[in-house]
């Protein structure tokens, strides 16, 4: 078993709809490249903005 990491030095990103840094989460460990958002109501909120913003054009 590999030693234990601090959640301080896990990878972080900032998450595009809300602009919090979130970290490195195990589920995330095979789609790391891809996670844009820090959770799913981040994810709805920006599908949600994206529609409207459709919408009005």
């Amino acid at each position: 078993m590999p030693p234990m990491r601090r959640k301080g030095d896990l990878p972080q990103k900032v998450c595009e709809q809300c602009g919090k840094p979130f970290a490195w989460r195990k589920k995330w460990a095979r789609v790391w490249d891809e996670v844009r958002y820090c959770s799913d109501r981040c994810r709805a909120e920006a599908r949600t903005a994206r529609r409207h913003a459709e919408a009005e054009t």
